[in-house]
């Protein structure tokens, strides 16, 4: 096939045109009618050895659309889609290990596939008699090679975070068509923290042979290496590895205690180890400490109206800006048409299907940096912050950036903090794009309205929008400009850093700096000193959940954090799409339950394919699937 996917990784493109099957590598590179390029040949060419390269990249994942091939945001408690498709049956927790939902995302076969390739060329590569030739022929194969090692580590950091323990294959090439009965086709699950060294092993040889620190669009001179991973795309996945690895799911859980390959071999070390946090808070550190020496090749991105901060456009912007200074991993060949579609209202020809919930809608703060709701009754009704200022009463003459004009807008989302703007499409907000035939329009979510459910099977069940990362140029029929899709930006990093110092260290002054530099590009006052390590774990989770919404990385991180059973399951709201004939309808801005959610204890780690287990008989499935 032919293979046109390009990734960024910081700045340009891939400049490769690939043209392989990955589903068998005796397959591989047709290259006339009669004839076939052996493997030998393949990696005694530079440019058939640097497509082979290429496409290990393509295996990194298009996450943009989330309601199909990505099921991470769509499965979390801050989103909803309404079409009945496999993410609405997961969540009501209709599947299995061999349900069409696991095989849809059967992300376990994806990631070995891509492992395979990344080894092979790490195992073919040396010597290549076309690059050898080249004056810097030597160090070129070594800065590749790394590369590729980076490649598998990230596609083992994947399925690790997705399956759990994983099977260590290092450098061995197994063929696949070899017979099940095969001794190389029977290997075990090493455990969690087997995994998680062999991963920052990996990261730390590939890193020691990348010489470039950081891949930035504005730095001329390395432009020819737009493209590739670096030094500080081996650090940022070395933070994320490592704090999952410190979290309670897999650090000192004794409800693992029975998770055990065949030979009883422990899988989950089911005893409390605090270091690991400490190896996290050092590992985003390094991230950091390099941003801080960068001279603004890496760091939080911000927009300024003359001198002063503008937070609306530094958050809405991190992810339009292209190849900004806060990217760090990102997809240019990618859905993002798709997801942004799925945000737009009827009214633009959009499909008007995914909502945030309300769960989400109540963790934003207000302006002045208060929470309007410190927890829910039984029935869903808020229990309100009266500090706040918060009123779910009536309406207001309110006028908010990108949002609202000065006209009756629903208390509810009067004086919120500058991100909710930039994320939560509400009904009474104007749609983004000014610029279309479309002109300044009013959305209506309420029954009757143009996005209403009274109108079409493509409405959202919670009476909300999202607006994050959709472009204010977008329409799907009169401007679709293709953009690139960032996948790990900075502020991850950042947050990365906070919680894990507050878990190790949590009198250490950089906790309250550095969640604080989140803070104020998002446009809210600081945290004072003064609250302890269980306030600090909590305003550093609602900050995550804020800052990264729809970013793929909620629904792991209430796993991760043990609280999945608490956050995504029972009751989801909305407001109520049943009723409704104008924006200003108080029986439409009423809390209402749109959906009951299922979460079992088995739902923490995703069930491998029952394909896979059968195959293999020392692969054991996870727990309670």
């Amino acid at each position: 096939m032919k293979f046109n996917n390009k990734f960024i990784i910081k700045a340009l493109t891939l400049a490769v045109v690939l043209l392989v099957n990955t589903s068998c590598q005796k397959e591989f590179f047709d290259q006339v009618p009669d004839d076939r390029l052996t493997l030998e040949e393949v990696f005694n060419r530079r440019d058939l050895s640097e497509a082979w390269l290429a496409n290990a990249y393509n295996y990194i994942r298009d996450e943009a659309h989330r309601t199909n091939s990505t099921p991470w945001d769509v499965l979390s408690d801050d989103n909803d889609v309404s079409q009945r498709n496999h993410p609405f049956r997961v969540n009501l927790g209709n599947w299995s290990a061999s349900s069409e939902a696991t095989t849809y995302w059967d992300f376990w076969t994806h990631y070995y596939k891509g492992i395979r390739t990344a080894t092979t060329y790490i195992n073919l590569i040396d010597g290549n008699e076309e690059i050898m030739k080249e004056r810097e022929g030597a160090a070129f194969i070594k800065k590749r090679k790394a590369e590729a090692r980076f490649l598998r580590a990230f596609f083992y950091a994947e399925i690790l975070k997705q399956y759990g323990p994983f099977i260590i294959l290092g450098d061995e090439e197994i063929d696949p068509d070899l017979p099940s009965t095969d001794p190389s086709m029977q290997i075990a699950r090493s455990s969690y923290d087997e995994c998680v060294d062999y991963i920052v092993s990996e990261l730390d040889l590939a890193e020691n042979d990348l010489d470039v620190e950081h891949y930035y669009s504005g730095d001329a001179v390395l432009e020819n290496d737009m493209g590739r991973a670096s030094k500080i795309l081996c650090r940022a996945t070395k933070s994320k590895v490592l704090l999952y690895a410190a979290s309670p799911l897999v650090n000192g859980n004794t409800e693992y205690a029975n998770f055990k390959n065949k030979d009883g071999k422990a899988l989950i070390n089911t005893t409390y180890n605090a270091n690991k946090w400490a190896d996290a808070a050092d590992a985003a550190k390094a991230v950091i400490d390099y941003a801080e020496s960068s001279g603004g090749k890496l760091g939080l991105y911000k927009k300024y109206n003359g001198a002063t901060l503008d937070p609306f456009l530094s958050y809405r912007d991190v992810f339009l800006d292209s190849w900004n200074m806060e990217w760090i991993l990102a997809r240019n060949n990618n859905s993002i048409g798709n997801y942004q579609r799925s945000c737009t209202p009827r009214l633009a020809n959009g499909y008007a299907s995914m909502g945030p919930t309300q769960q989400l809608v109540d963790t934003y703060r207000m302006a002045n940096g208060e929470h309007p709701i410190t927890g829910h009754n039984a029935d869903g009704s808020p229990i309100i912050n009266t500090a706040s200022g918060y009123s779910e009463t009536g309406f207001s003459s309110f006028t908010a950036p990108g949002a609202t004009r000065a006209k009756n807008t629903f208390n509810m989302y009067v004086n919120r903090e500058p991100r909710f703007y930039a994320t939560v499409t509400y009904s009474g907000s104007d749609w983004i794009n000014t610029t279309s035939s479309l002109g300044v329009r009013e959305i209506e979510l309420y029954y009757t309205g143009e996005s209403g459910k009274g109108g079409s099977h493509d409405y959202s069940e919670t009476g909300y929008l999202f607006r994050k990362n959709v472009s204010p140029t977008y329409h799907p029929t009169q401007n679709n400009v293709a953009r690139p899709f960032v996948m790990m930006r900075y502020a991850e990093i950042v947050l990365n850093y906070v919680e894990a110092l507050n878990e190790s260290d949590p009198t250490n002054p950089d906790v309250l700096k550095y969640l604080n530099q989140i803070r104020e590009r998002g446009g809210i006052p600081p945290l004072g000193a003064g609250l302890n390590q269980n306030e600090m774990r909590e305003q550093i989770r609602t900050e995550r959940r804020i800052e990264l919404t729809m970013e793929h990385l909620r629904y792991f991180d209430t796993r991760r954090w043990k609280i999945a059973e608490q956050t995504d399951a029972g009751a989801f709201y909305g407001m109520n799409v049943e009723v409704g004939t104008s924006n200003t309808d108080l029986a439409f801005f009423q809390r209402t339950r749109f959906e009951s959610r299922v979460f079992r204890k088995s739902f923490y780690f995703f069930p491998i394919p029952q394909a896979e287990v059968q195959r293999n008989p020392n692969l054991v499935q996870n727990s309670g699937w």
